[in-house]
């Protein structure tokens, strides 16, 4: 990928442009599209199509191997299906929900996807599934390997090198050709698209910048190392070399600028700042103006929090979002969208002090969460999701803070203060709330149940929140329970409408996103 912070130009929306045929190198049976070498010398057709958990992609490197197609989709959900044609240069792989396939597909809107270090693309197949020869036992082999690795076991033996679960949660990070400085939380931004990061301790051996990064999971850290060893932060440098560390745990004493517990920021910060290391200084030193000018589409690298999102391909603007924990968000449902529901789904993400829905413009919304790392982590987690119907869209904010309303004045509701609500998830310091934070999905973990309410009750309750409950699991004690809704928007539904809802004798049901499947 050459630049995490690259606006993308490298996803197209439209028809297959492959022909497949019934031959046994196909690994194909039932598919046929309209016929197309694939080369560039073809004018390629961009007709809309529609949405679909199946992707086509194009340009792909004659070296490429299944894995590192693979390795594409696993960030976003399961893989349940691939089908590459090596003559072409092009592949087909298929997401387990059509919404996987949506936040992928968003996703490298933003960023342009690459394997070994050549750009490719990325489109919606006009296939609604493949179906491809069982015969195939490399392919069933390799997709067997990534289920186990996704569910937490062991792959196959004869794809155990190439997707071997990681035995340690923690990932050691070596930052080759640095040219700009690489901060906490550009590194925070981009490693937590995979998983929750826990810890992240950096230092200079060798002459080199690297990092330790601690995720909550063994499994996020090697999603991790699949999709991001090699890759640049930014254009053609700042390049992720990516191993497992042989730790299984982080001591972090200080929050500062060297290291971070994000499990405690209670920390002290210890005796002053490190200052910017001596080699990056002398880098800029040099010739900073040219170093940027030569070098298109990169960012202001003093300007952390704008770094740190577009290193997560979330806003191109060099230097223009500012460090507030202020988000934008634009193409809600402005018939459905209230401050009560951004508050309580941002609210997954961190503590929302508040919220503006914009009065001329009211499918967007300001939000204002306590810091910066809150409101990078919520952008990182929900930008790209569908909310009441509509995939929305989240960025950060030019503005420093919400302003509230002026006295007398009436906005019609459309601001919200939240700064004293009682129910912000990360208030208390080192809360075990900050280890489960998982990206939106169609399982949620719900908790603070009465001993006297049944399986069939919370059934009913999260079915008339508009969904349908496809599988349900007590929790030994029965005060906690996972319930999978039939997919993510309905999921994300029914937590804006029942976290906190009263089950009877002033007991709330809390709800939250899971890593689990039932």
């Amino acid at each position: 990928m050459d630049g995490i912070s690259d606006v993308a130009v490298g996803v197209k929306r439209g028809s297959d442009e492959l022909s497949m045929y019934n031959s046994p190198n196909s690994g194909m049976s039932s598919i046929s599209d309209r016929a197309s070498n694939g080369s560039d010398s073809k004018k390629l057709r961009v007709e809309e199509a529609p949405p679909s958990r199946v992707l086509h992609i194009r340009k792909l490197p004659n070296e490429a191997s299944e894995t590192e197609v693979i390795a594409l989709g696993l960030p976003f959900g399961k893989v349940t299906n691939i089908l590459t044609l090596k003559g072409k240069n092009q592949a087909f792989l298929e997401m387990g929900t059509e919404e996987a396939a949506v936040t992928m597909v968003n996703y490298y809107t933003t960023v342009t996807p690459h394997v070994r270090n050549v750009p490719i693309f990325i489109q919606y197949s006009n296939h609604k599934e493949l179906k491809t020869d069982s015969g195939n036992q490399r392919t069933q082999a390799v997709l067997q390997a990534v289920s186990a690795v996704q569910s937490g076991g062991s792959p196959s033996s004869d794809v155990q090198e190439a997707l071997a679960a990681a035995s340690s949660p923690v990932l050691r990070i070596i930052i080759d050709n640095m040219f700009y400085p690489v901060t906490l939380d550009v590194l925070q931004q981009i490693f937590s698209k995979f998983g929750t990061v826990m810890k992240i301790i950096t230092f200079t051996k060798n002459n080199q910048f690297q990092a330790l990064l601690q995720f909550s999971d063994p499994v996020n850290a090697q999603q991790a190392k699949l999709a991001l060893d090699g890759q640049n932060i930014y254009n053609s440098c700042c390049t992720l070399r990516i191993d497992f560390s042989k730790l299984v745990n982080l001591n972090v004493k200080y929050n500062n600028d060297k290291s971070r517990d994000y499990t405690r920021p209670e920390l002290p910060a210890g005796d002053g700042q490190p200052s910017l290391d001596s080699t990056v200084a002398a880098a800029f030193s040099k010739d900073s103006n040219s170093l940027l000018g030569k070098i298109p589409g990169a960012l202001n690298p003093l300007s952390a929090a704008a770094a740190a999102a577009a290193a997560a391909g979330r806003v191109a603007l060099a230097g223009q979002a500012g460090s507030s924990g202020v988000l934008l968000v634009s193409n809600l449902n402005e018939e459905m969208v209230t401050p009560q529901s951004l508050f309580t789904l941002f609210g997954v993400y961190g503590d929302v002090q508040r919220v503006k829905i914009l009065y001329n413009k009211k499918d967007s919304a300001l939000i204002q969460m306590s810091d910066a790392n809150q409101a990078q982590l919520a952008m990182s987690h929900l930008n790209g999701q569908k909310m009441y119907g509509k995939i929305i869209r989240v960025t950060l904010s030019k503005h420093q803070t919400v302003a509230l309303p002026r006295d007398g004045l009436d906005d019609q509701g459309l601001t919200k203060d939240y700064t004293n609500s009682p129910l912000h998830r990360f208030k208390k310091p080192g809360s075990k709330n900050f280890q489960n934070i998982f990206p939106p999905s169609a399982t949620l973990h719900l908790s603070n149940i009465p001993q006297d309410v049944t399986e069939d009750d919370l059934r009913l309750l999260f079915s008339n929140a508009g969904g349908t409950v496809k599988a349900f699991k007590f929790f030994q004690d029965r005060k906690m329970a996972l319930i999978q809704m039939s997919t993510v928007e309905e999921a994300i539904q029914a937590l804006i409408d029942l976290h906190n809802y009263n089950m009877g004798g002033n007991q709330h049901l809390r709800v939250s996103f899971s890593k689990s499947t039932i």
